[in-house]
């Protein structure tokens, strides 16, 4: 086939699929100049915003074109005009290889732990290649999730098992659901089609920056958790993993796991469950998990991890600042950013920047305070928000303890430390008086959006001192970058604990954990992931490594 690229929109001209495919098409003939009907079909692969000059911003498109036998591609391209032909080239499809189906389901049957977004497509791989796994999750399926998240905000009171870290989905579920990713892979359009079966619109298959929206994806997990169980697998919720059998305490084989689960009527029962294949997708927050398996022996590591803040502006100042006297026109949607201050041996960084979106009250443990972002699909709210960053090396840690981040991350999540005890209130400051280190007494003109409420105070005590310095001296220097990030009437809420795990689980290239046969560390909570695509990637990764091992059996 071939693909055609840098072929501009205007704002008008990009609104649907069915115009930018027109427009494409109207591209093809053009170079080619070959009749309608000798191109079999033609594929939208790429629509972006082109917001580099603010007095011309639109749109700029990729598609591909799929031809008729008797016509041969390197001699259409060669009718190409010279200064054309750089935006033409021949492609080739390189779907990612589907596992050969197994003659029969293995027993005992792989069991995969968390239903995040590693853990549903571990699953899905091997439920699609007949392997028949169990996944069991800790939290609630979607509808009871979303119930539990609407209790915590309406009365404070957590469920430790169920809130926006856990459950069906894992914490993307409650975000933005971007799923953006800064590499390629066959697996990403897999990934993609399989979301779209599931129930996101189409448009994620051609969106240079595609998103879900936290009002969508939780029907997206369920139908996903459907079609695991029709292909025979089977889906646990309220089931936490609470021990790992090993052949021998260190080095072992996996031979089984312990679970706890609670029954409808609140009896808690453990139950041990035999495999021999282990998929360990837990989540950067499963700290319990982490805990057990320093005390199994298991090999862990500690990884950098990032903490911060995070921080709201009126996301039509965003859309000014991006767009100019383009902003508000229906075809750009809310403008999204990305920016990095570098700092000597420092960086302040944005990350999971979620527009017209709200800060989300992400704590897991009794008492903590941590934040995150989401949005809908339609990014309709008033306020941008993103988390700043910085990160935090192994050297910033004491002792050698590999669990030693979980500590800080703690720490900083405390009520003491953050000075908002009582109710999971979050502290927050505005960024004139954080500038100025001085403490904020009341809001300016943006609101912050916590669904807890927010404490003013000064936000020098909730951080290291490494991460506070680096927010003071980098939040000017992206207000360079970016108009009015500066603001003094934006909000600093804290704290923004949970953007990665701070330790990893080793493993090996054939993902196997090291001095553990049988266990496959998986996805953002063993270190190997940074988002919903990485994840699910991750995922598919760790299902065919398991599907390699019952082959060679």
């Amino acid at each position: 086939m071939i693909e055609i690229s840098d072929i501009r929109a205007s704002l008008a001209q990009g609104t649907t699929e069915q115009r930018c495919l027109a427009l494409g098409l109207a591209e093809a003939i053009k170079l080619f100049g070959c009749l309608p009907h000798l191109l079999e079909r033609i594929e939208l692969r790429r629509r972006s915003i082109d917001a580099r000059r603010k007095s011309d911003v639109h749109l700029v498109l990729t598609i591909r074109i799929h031809l008729c036998d008797e016509l041969d591609e390197e001699e259409l391209i060669a009718c190409v005009p010279e200064r054309e032909r750089r935006r033409v080239r021949i492609v080739q499809e390189r779907p990612a290889p589907a596992p050969e189906k197994l003659f029969r389901a293995p027993a005992p049957r792989p069991v995969i732990v968390g239903a995040g977004c590693a853990g549903l497509f571990a699953a899905l791989v091997l439920a699609e290649a007949g392997a028949e796994p169990l996944l069991v999750e800790r939290g609630d399926d979607a509808q009871r999730r979303s119930r539990a998240i609407e209790h915590f905000y309406r009365t404070a009171e957590l469920d430790p098992e169920s809130n926006i870290q856990f459950g069906l989905g894992g914490a993307g579920t409650f975000s933005d659901g971007k799923l953006t990713t800064g590499t390629k892979n066959p697996a990403h359009r897999r990934i993609l089609e399989a979301l779209v079966a599931a129930g996101v619109p189409r448009e994620i298959l051609w969106d240079a920056m595609p998103h879900v929206g936290s009002d969508i994806l939780p029907v997206v997990v369920e139908h996903l958790v459907a079609r695991i169980r029709e292909l025979g697998g089977e889906m646990r919720f309220r089931t936490r993993l609470i021990d790992i059998e090993r052949s021998r305490p260190r080095g072992g084989d996996i031979r089984g796991i312990t679970v706890e689960s609670r029954t409808a009527d609140g009896v808690v029962r453990e139950e041990r469950i035999p495999c021999e294949q282990l998929i360990l997708a837990c989540g950067h927050s499963a700290r319990d998990v982490f805990e057990l398996l320093e005390q199994r022996g298991f090999e862990l590591a500690r990884k950098t991890f990032a903490m911060g803040v995070r921080i709201e502006h009126a996301q039509s100042a965003i859309d000014r600042a991006q767009y100019g006297r383009f902003a508000g026109n229906p075809a750009l949607g809310a403008a999204p950013y990305k920016l990095v201050a570098h700092l000597g041996d420092r960086s302040l960084f944005t990350f999971c920047m979620c527009p017209g979106g709200e800060v989300v009250a992400a704590a897991s443990e009794p008492e903590g305070v941590v934040t995150n972002g989401a949005s809908l699909h339609a990014r309709a709210g008033e306020n941008a928000n993103s988390a700043l960053l910085v990160n935090v090396t192994p050297e910033d840690l004491p002792g050698a303890d590999p669990l030693e981040g979980i500590a800080l991350q703690r720490a900083c999540e405390a009520p003491p430390t953050t000075s908002a005890a009582g109710a999971y209130r979050a502290p927050a400051q505005l960024v004139g008086d954080f500038l100025a280190r001085t403490a904020s007494t009341d809001s300016g003109a943006i609101m912050p959006t916590y669904p807890l409420g927010v404490t003013w105070t000064a936000l020098d005590n909730a951080l290291p001192r490494h991460i506070i310095d680096t927010l003071r001296a980098g939040i000017p220097l992206l207000g360079r970058k970016l108009k009015g990030f500066d603001a003094t009437d934006a909000v600093l809420t804290g704290v923004e604990s949970r953007s990665s795990a701070p330790v990893t689980v080793v493993r090996g290239r054939d993902c196997v954990a090291i001095g553990a046969p049988g266990l496959y560390p998986c996805g953002e909570g063993a270190g190997y992931a940074g988002g919903i695509m990485s994840a699910a990637t991750d995922g598919i990764r760790c299902a065919e490594a398991v599907l390699r091992e019952l082959a060679n059996r």
